[in-house]
């Protein structure tokens, strides 16, 4: 059974920095994807980034990209989201989540494993 336990949110200015963890195991991930997803209150969930862990390949939404780096250490099982210049309509609830299928991986019903989520909460 896959466990994902994040961690590193909590409460950040506009323009800082946070890096999310998204510790993995249960399994051995060489032909997952894992992907970071949000979500705010009042909205859907959405895609932020993903990234294949055989590859490295990596996915962003526009929204985010160039200001955050997904990776991922092997030896660690972990998965990493290094985010800067945090705005703060970046506040949310971050969520890991894991998937075999990798097919469509900007959609959350391609995942079959979720964390519990971690608040990032971004002032003005």
């Amino acid at each position: 059974q896959v466990q994902l336990v994040e961690s590193g949110g909590g409460l950040v200015q506009a323009g800082g920095s946070l890096r999310l963890s998204c510790a993995a195991s249960g399994r051995t991930f060489g032909n997952y994807v894992m992907g970071w997803f949000r979500q705010a209150p009042g909205k859907e969930r959405e895609f932020v980034a993903a990234i294949r862990w055989s590859s490295k390949n990596t996915y962003y939404s526009d929204s985010v990209k160039g200001r955050f780096t997904i990776s991922r250490d092997n030896a660690q099982n972990t998965v990493y989201l290094q985010m800067n210049s945090l705005k703060p309509e970046d506040t949310a609830v971050y969520y890991c989540a894991a998937t075999r299928a990798g097919s469509v991986i900007f959609s959350e019903y391609e995942y079959d494993d979720w964390g519990q989520g971690t608040q990032v909460t971004v002032s003005s």
